[in-house]
């Protein structure tokens, strides 16, 4: 590992150039007038595994984005690891509260800060970047290697998943290892083995067929908005647990060696609540903030729509109104059996005066590692050589939907190798990447492809 260590330290600035150039190009998936950008970046991406010595490198056509592909299977007899990324990135909305351009990286405070920083082209890179030292100061790494880079993730990786179901041969693996997670503090290595699923759903609310003047029918016909408003105040109890029925029952329980786990870990939520700028936290009573973000289920109302949103004034009772909705899910939950009894409840709570519509956007399954696996001790033990500190495990709150079609599909563990902050505003302005970590991430990936390969 010398060789490879000290490749990694005599090439780094070249490192952080080529990541830079990554991070200019404006890969927002959502944006179609970006598609241009989306093909650049693929390419990019194809130019370092070509570049990092991978045998084979293809960039494959989808109805939506290209998804790349990298293989080097020249280590017979020896595992295979397939490494997976995305190369899109958030819109960068409200661009006015950026401090530098989102896509002209700038550098201080030893943090690199541009949009994809942390999400998820600093992280991806690093894996790149550690095969590449393998091929040139050891002439080839000590096990086979696959890349799988799609640039849908913030879009729901549709295409991928296709791909996926089509392609199970060519990206069969011993192990999938990405790095789209965070580390539970700065400069602590961690592997996350949990992710929240989700399940997203769309009301709308309609009362009269028409918008009405407030004076002239006010008090006769119910309004749509103030409906809405009293269904969702149903949708919690007062202890903050949500109230659809059964939405527990398949909620499955934490085990002794979790909760201990979670006690060990330095967290304090006074800290935590000043940090948001939030006098108090809020959520289920009887768990501690760190089991309500990691392993509780949630409800919570991410939009409300309705009525006159222009300036000045318009008295009105509006036609209709509506909101939109997600649930984290936790093991053993199922994202369609919970819409079902969301939609069930929530047209239970209507008042005969509305109609209510209920319509199911989006889900993914939770999903969780057993933390005995040969993989995740791997990478355990490759961090903690790295960092120079013990690792510490957690569960994530958000979502990667294709990470369940991974382990299900594949019949492989994935290894989340963490190495952003939930401080380094991904999805939000003025995102950036700790560099410390950028290379100590570099050093984990190279030390799990030493260690995995049985060396």
């Amino acid at each position: 590992m010398e060789k490879v260590i000290g490749y990694i330290t005599e090439n780094y600035d070249r490192y952080l150039s080529e990541l830079q150039d990554f991070l200019r190009i404006p890969s927002i998936s959502t944006l179609p007038e970006n598609n241009v950008y989306m093909s650049q970046c693929a390419k990019f991406i194809a130019e370092k595994l070509r570049a990092a010595n991978m045998s084979k490198v293809e960039v494959f056509q989808t109805e939506g984005h290209p998804i790349v592909y990298g293989e080097w299977l020249g280590a017979p007899g020896k595992p295979t690891i397939l490494i997976y990324g995305h190369y899109d990135v958030q819109p960068v909305d409200p661009v006015e509260l950026w401090d530098n351009h989102p896509f002209e990286p700038v550098i201080y405070d030893d943090k690199i800060w541009a949009r994809g920083a942390t999400d998820d082209k600093g992280q991806l890179f690093v894996h790149i970047k550690s095969v590449e030292a393998f091929f040139k100061s050891n002439g080839c790494p000590p096990l086979n290697i696959k890349f799988i880079i799609e640039g849908e993730e913030e879009i729901g990786s549709e295409n991928l998943t296709k791909f996926l179901n089509l392609n199970r041969n060519m990206l069969k693996c011993d192990a999938v290892l990405l790095s789209d997670t965070s580390l539970f503090d700065k400069g602590i290595p961690t592997i996350t083995y949990g992710l929240r699923g989700l399940c997203y759903m769309e009301v709308e609310v309609t009362g009269p067929n028409r918008d009405l003047h407030s004076g002239s029918f006010g008090g006769a016909v119910a309004n749509p908005i103030n409906i809405l408003a009293q269904m969702i105040s149903k949708l919690h109890d007062n202890n903050g647990m949500v109230a659809i029925p059964d939405f527990y029952k398949d909620v499955l329980p934490l085990t002794d060696k979790e909760i201990n786990s979670f006690k060990k870990l330095k967290f304090s939520e006074k800290l935590y609540a000043k940090n948001l700028g939030v006098a108090e936290l809020g959520g289920e009573k009887g768990f501690t903030a760190l089991e309500r973000i990691w392993t509780r289920p949630t409800l919570d109302c991410n939009s409300i729509s309705g009525g006159f949103k222009g300036a000045g004034a318009k008295t009105i009772i509006p036609s209709k109104a509506s909101a939109k909705i997600s649930m984290r899910l936790v093991p053993n939950q199922a994202p369609k059996k919970t819409a079902k009894l969301f939609t069930k409840y929530f047209q239970s709570i209507a008042p005969k005066s509305v109609k209510v519509t209920v319509k199911e956007l989006h889900g993914g399954h939770p999903v969780i590692m057993p933390l005995d696996h040969k993989a995740t001790i791997v990478a355990a033990n490759a961090m903690q050589k790295a960092f120079g500190k013990k690792t510490v495990f957690m569960r994530e709150g958000g979502s990667i939907p294709i990470i369940v079609d991974f382990v299900k599909k594949l019949k492989a563990p994935a290894v989340l190798m963490g190495l952003g902050l939930d401080s380094e505003n991904l999805h939000s302005p003025n995102e950036h990447f700790d560099l410390n970590h950028f290379k100590l991430g570099i050093l984990s990936s190279a030390y799990f492809i030493q260690e995995f390969s049985g060396k």
